[in-house]
């Protein structure tokens, strides 16, 4: 659905406020000789990333991000650090498509927005109290580090308190941060069409480090820790909508004709691994399937090994072997045509599901 799509946007549009606040704290604290001395904090709670998406060409969604991260150091350089497992979408199994086939949390947790703020732009904020000032920032994002500009709302709350917010919603388009396959899974997950781009709006509050007010975000030491779903283990209907999704990511890799897996494949599979241990008393199958290249006893094989080879790397993760089941379906169950490279590639596939209670 369209809630993943929007990601890229919302995230920008974070970094982009991120640097406008970072400006309008500079203007509250004109009174010292240094604006920025002490540092600034975001404050979370008191702030807000919204993104719009689009499906089905009219249904509009909205969505958000639940943990935000900000600073402003003493010599106006300014950072803002979104954890993009906390995505809501107010669905729990749209946010795990967004997380894993969208944004590819496993790989990429955070998207982070920099900029160095002049105090001189500022200079007059405690006078006008607000003000709409144009700021160039730097967004990183999976893996992509692009430069935009744009206008931000600086607005004066008290002398310890700066509000920065987009006067107009930003459009981001999937194609900035080479989440077009992504965006590409989400549709096929989904079953729908998305529209490429998305609007994100923001109102970001930073507190001057001086105060009660500014208090440190606490850094979890898991980004995945920050997903907003259940806490302890989950039912078998939420199991088996994860590993449906997990499926679909294509992120487990081997060498032509070995049964290996590539170390890159390991951030999803420690992903997975974390997830199967909240899935108590059910026997979960990895199943290896290969595309029709070759004869089809010499892929059933090469088909058993790999899902044989991701079981045994799965139990090395303090998982129970009792609860997986390896099995090779060889090129017997195609998703995809053969006569492509693209089809093949997605043929080539390890699958996971729920056997039983």
């Amino acid at each position: 659905m369209i809630y993943l799509r929007s990601l890229p946007s919302t995230l920008s549009a974070v970094l982009l406020a991120a640097v406008l606040m970072v400006s309008a704290f500079g203007q509250a604290a004109q009174a010292q000789q240094n604006p920025f001395a002490g540092g600034w904090t975001l404050q979370p709670e008191m702030s807000a990333l919204n993104f719009q998406s689009v499906k089905k060409q009219t249904v509009v969604e909205s969505s958000s991000f639940a943990t935000l991260e900000g600073t402003i150091a003493a010599d106006g350089a300014t950072e803002v650090r979104v954890l993009l497992d906390s995505v809501d979408t107010k669905v729990d199994l749209r946010n795990v498509r967004m997380r894993f086939l969208f944004f590819e949390t496993f790989k990429f947790p955070s998207a982070t927005i920099t900029t160095q703020i002049d105090a001189a732009v500022l200079n007059d904020l405690a006078t006008v109290r607000r003000k709409t000032v144009p700021v160039t920032y730097t967004m990183d994002l999976h893996g992509v580090s692009k430069s935009f500009d744009a206008n931000v709302a600086v607005t004066l709350l008290s002398q310890d308190l700066v509000s920065v917010a987009s006067t107009t919603p930003v459009s981001i388009s999937v194609d900035d941060f080479n989440l077009t396959e992504g965006l590409e899974k989400l549709q096929d997950a989904a079953s729908v069409t998305i529209v490429p781009s998305a609007t994100v709006s923001f109102d970001f509050v930073f507190a001057r480090n001086s105060t009660t007010a500014a208090v440190a975000p606490v850094v979890p030491q898991k980004p995945e820790s920050v997903a907003l779903e259940v806490e302890g283990d989950f039912d078998r209907e939420a199991c088996k909508g994860r590993f449906e999704i997990l499926s679909r990511t294509g992120n487990i890799y081997f060498p032509s004709g070995s049964a290996r897996h590539d170390a890159k494949s390991e951030p999803l599979l420690n992903s997975l691994a974390g997830i199967i241990a909240r899935c108590p008393n059910m026997v979960i199958e990895v199943g290896g399937h290969t595309d029709s290249v070759g004869s089809d006893a010499t892929n059933q094989r090469l088909s058993e090994r790999r899902a044989a080879s991701v079981k045994q790397y799965l139990a090395s993760r303090d998982l129970d072997p009792n609860v997986l089941v390896s099995k090779g379906y060889g090129e017997s169950s195609p998703i995809a045509t053969n006569d492509t490279a693209k089809g093949r590639w997605a043929n080539r596939r390890i699958e996971f599901k729920v056997l039983s209670n």
